[in-house]
C-alpha cells in the first residue's frame, strides 16, 4: 500500500530558471517520511519508526521540470527492501497529476543514546510491511 502526502512548495524553492531547484525535492520527500513514520495518526511509541532513523543513501530521478504553484505537489511513498537493520522508501511525486519526480532513500534504524545502527523491533517490522507491497518472510 502506498501512503500519499500533499506538500507544498515554498517561494524560495525556486531556482534562476523559476523552476523548483533539485535539492528541494528531498526536502518534500523528508515531509512524507516524516507524514508517514512520525505524524500519522495510527502511531505510537512502538510504531511508526518513532525510536529514531538516519539516512543511509539517496537516488533520485528528474522526469520533468516542476514550476512554482500555489497547488501542492502529491507525493506517494511506500517501503520495500526490509531487512534486519535497514529498509527502502520510494517515492513518486506528481505535480498536476503528472510524474515529475522519483526517488528513494535507505533508511536505517539508529540508538541515538548508543550513538550506532539498531535493529528493526517486530512491531516495526509489521508497520512497515503494511506499506509495503513485498510479501512477509
Amino acid at each position: 500500500m502506498r501512503h500519499t502526502v500533499h506538500v507544498p512548495m515554498r517561494w524560495s524553492d525556486m531556482d534562476a530558471y523559476q523552476h523548483i531547484n533539485n535539492v528541494a525535492f528531498l526536502g518534500y520527500f523528508e515531509m512524507a517520511r516524516v507524514n508517514l513514520f512520525f505524524e500519522h495518526p495510527t502511531h505510537d511509541d512502538q510504531t511508526g519508526m518513532r525510536r529514531g532513523l538516519v539516512v543511509h543513501s539517496h537516488e533520485i530521478s528528474y522526469k520533468r521540470s516542476v514550476l512554482y504553484d500555489a497547488d501542492p505537489l502529491e507525493i506517494q511513498i511506500w517501503v520495500s527492501g526490509i531487512r534486519a537493520a535497514s529498509f527502502t522508501c520510494h517515492y513518486e511525486l506528481f505535480d498536476h497529476g503528472r510524474l515529475a519526480v522519483t526517488g528513494s532513500t535507505v533508511l536505517v534504524p539508529f540508538d541515538f543514546a548508543r550513538e550506532r545502527p539498531r535493529r528493526i523491533t517486530p512491531e516495526e517490522k509489521a508497520f512497515l510491511l503494511r506499506y509495503t507491497d513485498e510479501q512477509p518472510a
